[in-house]
């Protein structure tokens, strides 16, 4: 499967359906959605993987695999956000790639991309202000805190990065 993105380490593919029990794994982890509002319902996720994988190609959802030997090991996106105008970066990795850079290296590529490809001039990330984790990885790809709002019934960072000059 030809990558859409390429990092050094990791290509960024449209989802296919052998990628169906890491994509529920992912979901149904109780460590990987602890800041994202828990685990899903593995039924509902399987529900969801089937529209995601008949996605149209130019679709924005990507699948995180590792240029070794092409194991998916995470999910990344550029999506509408819930303010109405942005567009945010979003990912989940597995939770035994974590710590690897993996994310980092993906996070820089797709806003790269954004930018470059897509034309953005900005793009947002949001998660827990509790997820420290994530939020050093958005500050290590440049993005910066511009505000936070209680939404979902927590504290949400929502750092910012953008290709316009300051």
């Amino acid at each position: 499967m030809k990558p859409i993105i390429e990092t050094d380490r990791c290509d960024l593919t449209n989802l296919h359906a052998d990628d169906e029990e890491p994509f529920v794994q992912l979901h149904v982890d109780e460590d990987v959605r602890r800041y994202l509002g828990g685990a899903k319902d593995e039924a509902t996720t399987r529900s969801g993987f089937i529209g995601l994988v008949e996605a149209k190609p130019e679709s924005s959802f990507w699948a995180v695999r590792l240029k070794e030997d092409g194991a998916f090991i995470g999910i990344i996106s550029l999506g509408a956000h819930h303010d109405g105008f942005d567009t945010e970066i979003s990912y989940q990795f597995l939770p035994w790639f974590w710590g690897q850079g993996y994310a980092t290296e993906t996070v820089k590529a797709v806003v790269d991309y954004a930018f470059e490809n897509l034309k953005l001039q900005r793009v947002i990330a949001e998660t827990q202000t509790a997820n420290r984790a994530s939020c050093r990885l958005l500050e290590r790809t440049g993005l910066r805190l511009e505000r936070t709002v209680i939404r979902f019934g927590a504290e949400q960072a929502i750092y910012v990065i953008s290709d316009m000059p300051e």
